[in-house]
């Protein structure tokens, strides 16, 4: 008798954690199944294309215990977005990396969602502008880190892999597909400088030539002063449309970070300054007549205050509350 308290309390108990359990069961296996869906597809393709009821129902919707790297960008031909593409060619390689390194798991996916396939996941994410690069974690919603700053960082595989690194603490070792552009423009260099020594063995007076190397240190000096090199170590798009308005920026708003196309502005601006000042010199400092030596100093002049004025404009969008300007704001 003293067993049925017992076994009725032990009953009671199934009855109460029977639904939890059939709950949880049932959690499983659709997070099971999602996973599986993900895997799938990641099989046959690094990047996963997704409409906006993949998007709900893989990325949004729990249960999810995978984080989702998403590129929300624009890539058909009418929507004319060159930094779209050139996103995407460095999304590629990061999920290429990711996909065929030996440490590949089922903890991060890399995903896309193209304007023209999911409109709907724009408007659901107030989202205006492309490309944009967004983490969903695991557990909870994206925060402000997970939104990647494109504008500052560059759009390079290596930048981005970084990002991944600090939001999800998986590290991804970038491998780029072989280029033989360097070696080749290289062996090409050496080709015409032996084909010039060659030819020329007799009469090397061209290799002491003060302007060529003058002019060769000046177009190296204008291309670090730009911001190439910057470029070079961060990667950032050429220049910025917005796929809404179709207003193309060519000019960073921002002190911290510069487009492609905003170092060839200013390399331009800076070589009018200096073709100005060699025509000054020129002016003061030759043998033609006076007549001549005037043209000079005023296409000189004029072409110091211009481009100076063009420079000091850029310099003034760039770093907002500068109070000087010169012949234009």
């Amino acid at each position: 008798m003293a067993a049925l308290p017992v076994l009725a309390l032990l009953l009671l108990l199934a009855a109460w954690g029977g639904p939890g359990a059939a709950g949880q069961k049932r959690k499983e296996m659709v997070l099971s199944e999602k996973v599986n869906q993900l895997m799938e597809w990641a099989s046959k393709r690094s990047v996963i294309r997704m409409n906006g009821d993949k998007f709900r129902r893989l990325v949004k919707a729990p249960p999810r215990n995978y984080s989702v790297i998403v590129m929300f960008t624009a890539l058909q031909p009418h929507r004319q977005c060159v930094v779209c593409k050139q996103a995407d060619e460095e999304y590629q390689i990061l999920a290429n990396s990711w996909r065929y390194s030996s440490a590949f798991t089922n903890k991060i996916f890399f995903a896309m969602v193209d304007f023209d396939e999911g409109s709907d996941v724009f408007q659901m994410l107030n989202m205006n502008s492309a490309p944009t690069f967004i983490n969903f974690p695991a557990k909870g919603k994206p925060k402000r880190g997970d939104t990647y700053e494109l504008q500052v960082r560059g759009f390079a595989a290596e930048q981005l892999a970084r990002w991944v690194a600090d939001r999800t603490d998986v590290n991804i070792r970038v491998i780029r597909p072989p280029n033989y552009a360097g070696p080749l423009m290289l062996g090409l260099l050496l080709a015409v400088i032996g084909g010039l020594v060659y030819l020329r063995g007799s009469n090397l007076d061209f290799l002491y030539n003060k302007t060529g190397w003058a002019f060769a240190a000046l177009c190296f000096v204008l291309a670090m002063t730009s911001g190439q090199m910057w470029n070079h170590i961060r990667g950032p798009p050429y220049a910025h449309k917005n796929p809404h308005t179709g207003q193309v920026n060519y000019i960073h708003g921002s002190s911290q970070a510069q487009f492609v196309a905003e170092t060839h502005i200013v390399l331009l601006f800076n070589g009018g300054v200096t073709l100005g000042m060699v025509l000054l010199h020129e002016a003061a400092t030759s043998d033609m007549d006076v007549g001549k030596r005037k043209i000079l100093c005023i296409a000189g002049i004029g072409l110091v205050v211009l481009f100076f004025s063009w420079l000091l404009s850029i310099f003034r969008s760039k770093y907002h509350g500068y109070p000087y300007s010169f012949l234009m704001s």
